[in-house]
């Protein structure tokens, strides 16, 4: 009787137990939940309610593999594409500090004038000698005339030279002839006037003294007119080169006058501006009526070949070869698939060629990482892709 009773206490006991700990767990779901409605005239809360709680399964229990499960794999798939994106992007060097680089080609006028028309508009393809713009033609047209004139009134003095030459030359020539005739005279009358003067000194009476000094007086004046006769030669002589002179100077008139007509109808082309090559028009700012000079900017034409430049840091450059293919993104058409290849390394960083490069033997020195210019030259280019000097491209080398 005495285990029966003892028996009897336990049992009590532990359903007293069991009710406490139920009474506290209710206690507990009572104190998580919101607090029910107690005014006047609320309806009672009803217990089938707590117990339908305290009979729901633990949900904490089992969501918590299902988000180990899940995390697992994103970390899983993570690390699985950052290992084929760390493969992929080992064989390739990329940068952002890339640019479209062409050579524009600035057009200025030649001459200083009036715009009378302008031929083409912004953006607008032109091909070589094509017609860009045209400036007043007056005074350049005027200095033309003037020019031709001049070369033909120099081209009047040559002729008149020549003809001048032509008459020097004939008196030359009668003059040569004059001479010869007088000196022929001189011959005689100096012979007459030998024999006489023998005649004499063998016999004085032989020769009467007028005779004598007739032959004397016309040898002498025969003499007289051979050294006359000679000297009128020899002066028509100068004055056939002086007019072989004048006929020299006269063509180099001609030859300075011919390069002047020349040059003044080089300057009559300049009046009309051409396309040195082919390309598109930018930065127009020429307009009929406006007044330009020598030198002046009033348009540029960007050239159809274009590259890129890609300033590559300094530590990028390991690998990176002439001839290497490039992959190239740029900004303005990003879907489109641009190719090109390595032409050239610049030997030396950019900063060497900056209007004020570092001084680096002065002060503090922090080291820096340099970039270099690369040139990358476009293999393919879509038609529908408008790239340009100063867009921005990024570029992806493949060094492996």
């Amino acid at each position: 009787m005495a285990r029966s009773a003892e028996r009897i206490r336990q049992i009590q006991n532990a359903r007293t137990e069991e009710e406490q700990s139920r009474i506290a767990e209710r206690e507990r779901v009572d104190a998580r939940e919101p607090k029910r409605d107690e005014r006047p005239g609320a309806p009672p809360p009803d217990p089938r309610q707590d117990e339908k709680r305290q009979a729901a399964p633990k949900d904490g229990f089992f969501r918590r593999p299902i988000v180990l499960v899940a995390g697992g794999a994103i970390l899983l798939a993570a690390i699985i594409i950052g290992t084929m994106w760390w493969l992929e992007s080992r064989h390739y060097e990329t940068t952002d500090d890339a640019f479209i680089d062409a050579h524009i080609v600035r057009i200025s006028p030649q001459i200083a004038g009036r715009i009378l028309r302008v031929a083409v508009e912004d953006n607008q393809l032109v091909q070589p000698g094509q017609l860009l713009m045209e400036i007043d033609s007056a005074d350049a047209q005027t200095r033309l005339q003037q020019a031709i004139a001049q070369e033909q009134q120099a081209e009047t003095q040559l002729n008149q030279g020549q003809a001048q030459i032509r008459v020097a030359e004939a008196s030359y020539q009668q003059a040569l002839s004059a001479t010869s005739g007088v000196a022929a005279q001189a011959q005689n009358a100096e012979r007459e006037f030998a024999r006489y003067r023998a005649l004499k000194n063998l016999n004085p009476q032989a020769v009467a003294q007028q005779q004598y000094d007739q032959a004397e007086t016309q040898a002498r004046n025969a003499e007289a007119q051979r050294e006359a006769a000679a000297k009128q030669t020899q002066g028509l002589a100068a004055q056939r080169v002086a007019a072989e002179a004048q006929l020299k100077g006269a063509r180099a008139q001609i030859n300075a006058l011919k390069a002047q007509v020349e040059q003044a109808r080089i300057t009559l082309g300049y009046t009309r501006v051409t396309a040195p090559i082919t390309g598109h028009i930018a930065q127009r700012n020429a307009a009929p009526g406006n007044y330009v000079s020598p030198g002046q900017q009033v348009m540029a034409i960007v050239p159809l070949q274009i590259w890129v430049t890609a300033n590559f840091k300094e530590t990028q450059l390991a690998d990176v070869r002439v001839g290497q293919a490039v992959d190239i993104r740029a900004d303005a058409c990003p879907d489109a698939k641009i190719r090109g290849h390595v032409d050239s390394i610049q030997r030396g960083a950019g900063q060497a060629f900056s209007l004020l490069p570092a001084e680096n033997a002065t002060g503090n020195f922090v080291k820096v990482v340099q970039r270099v210019p690369v040139k990358i030259v476009l293999d393919s280019v879509p038609r529908d892709c408008p790239l340009g000097p100063g867009m921005s491209v990024e570029p992806s080398v493949k060094v492996r």
